[in-house]
């Protein structure tokens, strides 16, 4: 897990999520397990389609059919949020104790309703709050994420803001609650990079000033290098890689990892050129019987037509991996490789 001693708010133990297609089931989550303590920042990283996203939409809930949560659990404070008698505890849990940043924020606001009802609309339901304190406390919900004239905004539709400002109001609709745990799906992406970097210093200012725990999702390591103390690597529907970001980033385990770095512009000088990882990822329809990164592996070898399993190297890591910190793409450890040294070679862009 986090390798953390104290109690972790959140518990995803061996998740399993499939979705039913023309085509088949598609095995989007294979065996997830992950946790997250409170105050700590967990990213989740990894290609499209390997599963970061339906990993959180799935502790949120927000799996329907045709999915399904097809085995594992999801555990709140030590109490499961599945099954008959997790549900009414989930419905008090989510949106509540735990809320969701979402990547699109023009598809995820509705466009029929101001800034200011859909952020009221989330503290009547949960807070049992009356629209003039609803009203109120959005305001200062807006202010809190930096939105100018916030009285003015209440009043306006999505459309009339800016990309970043209404990335802004999600994150103070998600706020409305003072959740716990917040989870972030690569709430940067349809921004430019002066606003992605904005938004980013906003959230790391947010947790800083309410001990919220975060969960990062991105593909974006430089998000990673500044934002997170621990890091999770996704491939294939599985955690493959998890770590301190500290070690990760100065020696990674898992050939993928390191794929991934190398394939990541370092603004330190220390890379010449970019490598890209040769070949495609594995068709979840049809999961590979062995190592789901063998086909792509420059170490692979008959070992890995076995499938590894996940389990520690290292105090505090997780890897998935038959030759970990081998192979023609392992590296010593960088010396000293802080979150301001990885933040240096790598850092939001």
């Amino acid at each position: 897990m986090t390798g953390t001693m104290q109690s972790p708010l959140l518990e995803i133990d061996d998740l399993s999520v499939h979705f039913t297609t023309r085509r088949g089931v598609v095995q989007a989550v294979r065996g997830v397990s992950l946790s997250i303590g409170k105050g700590q920042t967990l990213g989740l990283v990894g290609e499209s389609g390997s599963g970061k996203s339906v990993t959180a939409q799935a502790a949120m809930g927000l799996v329907h059919v045709p999915g399904e949560i097809a085995g594992g659990d999801i555990r709140w404070k030590g109490r499961s949020l599945l099954g008959p008698q997790g549900k009414a505890y989930a419905r008090r849990v989510r949106g509540r104790e735990m809320a969701m940043i979402f990547q699109d924020a023009m598809t995820s606001l509705n466009p029929l309703f101001t800034c200011g009802q859909q952020i009221g609309e989330v503290l009547r339901h949960h807070m049992g709050m009356t629209k003039r304190q609803a009203r109120v406390r959005a305001k200062d919900l807006l202010d809190l994420v930096g939105i100018n004239a916030p009285d003015r905004r209440l009043d306006q539709y999505p459309f009339e803001l800016s990309g970043g400002m209404r990335q802004r109001v999600m994150i103070a609709m998600s706020l409305a609650c003072e959740p716990e745990l917040l989870i972030a799906d690569e709430p940067t992406t349809a921004l430019d990079v002066t606003i992605q970097a904005q938004i980013l210093e906003l959230l790391i200012d947010l947790q800083q000033r309410l001990g919220l725990s975060v969960i990062m999702i991105t593909h974006d390591l430089g998000v990673v290098a500044g934002l997170c103390q621990e890091v999770a690597v996704m491939y294939g529907g599985r955690v493959v890689e998890q770590g301190p970001a500290d070690d990760l980033f100065g020696q990674p385990a898992h050939p993928y990892t390191m794929g991934l770095l190398r394939s990541t512009p370092r603004l330190d000088g220390a890379q010449d050129r970019l490598v890209s990882i040769d070949g495609n990822p594995p068709d979840l329809l049809h999961p590979p019987v062995g190592c789901a990164f063998a086909a792509r592996c420059p170490a692979s070898e008959a070992v890995c037509q076995s499938d590894p399993a996940i389990g520690p190297v290292a105090p505090g890591r997780r890897v998935a991996c038959h030759r970990p910190f081998q192979g023609p793409w392992a590296r010593t450890p960088a010396p000293n490789a802080t979150k301001a040294d990885r933040t240096v070679a790598y850092g939001a862009r």
